[in-house]
């Protein structure tokens, strides 16, 4: 018997790309985008926002760094990368496989301006921080009352 793995993700990615396709003149960021194209999931994130910058924090558990690629351009974040998938152990059987593994990719565009020279990013224990800072003309301003 065989273990055939079964990622719903797949199936939804598949029809997520097959509309973007029909509908390309409407999503042209998307369309051609060879990381979005071969995706097989996409990692979770939480985002925050206060005055001073937005924060993205994405589990990606299991990703190496140096498999990370990130890249700004027109206001929009690209995050990509690929887990690895485990080595199957032949004196084991395996039961469940649960944990998504190859290409994934997230994009975010901003409401308003952002500083793109002093995106950082952080990676500690499976998660991928990227605090984006503001930029200063959209930031509140307090004003000196004489």
């Amino acid at each position: 018997m065989t273990l055939a793995r079964w990622n719903p993700m797949n199936d939804l990615m598949s029809l997520q790309r097959e509309f973007d396709r029909v509908f390309s003149g409407f999503n042209a960021k998307r369309a051609g985008n060879e990381d979005y194209e071969s995706a097989v999931w996409s990692p979770m994130v939480d985002i925050t926002e206060d005055e001073e910058k937005y924060e993205l924090s994405f589990d990606i558990p299991g990703v190496k760094k140096d498999d990370i690629r990130m890249n700004f351009a027109d206001n929009t974040l690209k995050i990509s990368g690929e887990r690895q998938s485990v080595e199957e152990k032949k004196d084991a059987t395996c039961h469940r496989v649960e944990r998504l593994t190859g290409k994934f990719f997230r994009s975010f565009n901003f409401p308003t301006q952002v500083n793109s020279d002093k995106i950082g990013a952080k990676y500690e224990d499976g998660v991928l921080t990227v605090t984006v800072p503001k930029a200063e003309e959209v930031k509140p301003r307090q004003i000196k009352i004489s």
